[in-house]
């Protein structure tokens, strides 16, 4: 059985850093990218503070559809380039937003959200998907945590197997 440890870091960066390990141990022994998805998405829904939904939304025919997450009930569709979501899958790179209200085009699937990041995932220049994080706090959201989970997206990535997802 896996105890998810509460972060006893002081920096972000260090906390990232304790999530590493156990994201590690979490996805030891299993590579089942639906399964290791779901398992992600929890542990950092219970471990990183002032989050409101935490998840992914995976490639399918051109446009993102609503995959593992947990929190409120979300949109299940997402078109490339559209919201913070498509348009982190179009560009391919991480997006940090301090405030969804100045985001031109911001999908409000929850209207309690104030802060969003979304990570790509690629495998080499593939896209797969992207994963979604939201906050009812303005400014949630730096660039820590932009290097943290592209980080912690990558360990997932290379220890789970997500072809029979997208």
């Amino acid at each position: 059985m896996f105890v998810v440890r509460e972060l006893s870091a002081a920096t972000k960066a260090d906390q990232y850093l304790e999530l590493k390990s156990q994201l590690a141990a979490l996805l030891e022994g299993e590579t089942d990218g639906l399964a290791n998805a779901a398992n992600f998405s929890a542990l950092l829904y219970q471990t990183l503070p002032a989050l409101n939904w935490v998840g992914f939304y995976l490639l399918r025919d051109r446009e993102l559809v609503l995959g593992p997450f947990q929190g409120k009930l979300a949109c299940v569709r997402i078109a490339l380039g559209r919201g913070v979501c498509g348009s982190a899958a179009e560009r391919r790179e991480t997006i940090v937003v301090p405030d969804v209200h100045a985001f031109p085009g911001h999908i409000a699937c929850d209207a309690a959200s104030r802060s969003e990041v979304v990570v790509p995932l690629l495998h080499g220049r593939r896209l797969l998907g992207v994963l979604d994080l939201d906050s009812p706090e303005p400014g949630r959201f730096d660039d820590d945590d932009a290097r943290g989970l592209a980080a912690l997206t990558a360990q997932l990535l290379e220890a789970s197997d997500f072809s029979r997802l997208v």
